[in-house]
């Protein structure tokens, strides 16, 4: 009888010891140990923010988050384990890089700077410069086997996190799979896409709390403020910056020639950009544009980091472009003065949002 009762307690031990702690490869794959109790993630959206549209397929829970947080932090996603998701997406950087062109795995240097994924999960208009994917789910597959940034492959990738210590209880929890050979690129980049819709303003810029009634513009920021929405009736007061970089998100999601290449027809622009997505000449060289809020943090500018300062921007604006059968409808010559375009670089900086920066939940987990 006692040997009997020292057997069972034995296996017990065993079992307890299996569901806690042994990695799942050491459990023959069987994951159902694990338990799969999802729960709903608590988005939060800035008062005035429009609703984010999340796929049916795809609701945000606390464990798909955190397995995307880890996932995008990962360098298990690359080739040979040197870069992961967030080498090209800074925090510090507005989860962009500070370079004119991103470099990939084999140091081979790609043609355009990595865009911000601030509010990312707003965009319904395409993703990327390009806008040549129109989901999140779908812009995460891309990276992995780019050759010229993380030049895996999924086939490869979905192994590493089939055999790994933590991966396997991680997608168990949060997607409910039953064995080590569910884990699969579609749930990896599920993961990552709900962790990126969770990258949203903390609305704590000074541009954000003034609209609260918690703080007030000074004197050369209401100027710019003015300047920047084209309320002034005297039109030499005009920068044209709403209609592009319009409130809330500081982009209407929108592709536009803005002029930066002088072309002698839409077929000679060097980097087709949207055209080479739609086919259509009339967009040719019309890139995406990019949010205004946090800006500074992610020089240099435009799609190929030609501009380092927002000086250059601004002064770039005020000569109305290259002109162009496509250019712009608002691009045209501004005599915006030295004095307004400080006061239009005082606004723009009212739109910092260090809180976003600095908020520990969008950091490496690692």
């Amino acid at each position: 009888m006692r040997q009997t009762l020292f057997i069972f307690i034995v296996l017990l031990s065993i079992l307890l010891s299996c569901g806690k702690d042994e990695a799942p490869s050491e459990m023959g794959g069987d994951l159902t140990l694990f338990p799969y109790q999802p729960e709903s993630y608590d988005l939060q959206i800035p008062e005035g923010f429009p609703q984010m549209v999340i796929p049916a397929d795809n609701p945000l829970t606390v464990a798909g988050v955190s397995l995307g947080r880890h996932l995008f932090y990962d360098p298990i996603l690359s080739v040979d384990s040197t870069q992961s998701c967030s080498s090209c997406h800074l925090q510090a950087a507005n989860f962009t890089d500070n370079l004119a062109a991103s470099t990939g795995v084999d140091g081979i240097t790609g043609n355009r700077s990595s865009m911000t994924l601030l509010n990312i999960g707003f965009h319904n208009t395409g993703l990327f410069w390009d806008g040549r994917v129109m989901t999140l789910e779908e812009q995460a597959l891309l990276p992995v086997e780019d050759p010229i940034e993380l030049h895996d492959s999924w086939p490869n990738v979905e192994r590493k996190l089939r055999r790994h210590s933590m991966y396997p209880k991680m997608f168990r929890e949060a997607f409910g799979i039953e064995r080590q050979e569910d884990i699969s690129r579609d749930l990896a980049v599920k993961a990552i896409a709900q962790f990126e819709r969770t990258l949203i303003s903390s609305g704590e810029s000074k541009y954000d709390r003034v609209v609260a009634g918690e703080a007030v513009f000074t004197d050369q920021e209401l100027d710019g403020f003015e300047i920047f929405f084209d309320i002034n009736e005297d039109q030499s007061q005009h920068a044209e910056c709403g209609h592009c970089h319009n409130a809330p998100l500081f982009t209407t999601n929108e592709y536009f020639n803005n002029g930066i290449d002088a072309v002698e027809s839409l077929a000679d622009f060097t980097d087709l950009a949207r055209g080479k997505v739609t086919g259509q000449r009339f967009d040719n060289g019309a890139f995406k544009v990019p949010t205004l809020r946090n800006i500074e943090f992610t020089a240099p500018f435009m799609h190929d980091g030609r501009f380092s300062h927002m000086e250059e921007v601004i002064d770039h604006y005020a000569t109305g472009g290259n002109p162009a059968d496509n250019l712009g409808a608002v691009m045209r010559p501004l005599s915006i003065s030295e004095k307004n375009k400080a006061a239009l670089l005082a606004f723009i900086n009212t739109l910092q949002d260090e809180v976003f920066l600095q908020n520990p939940a969008f950091s490496s987990p690692f």
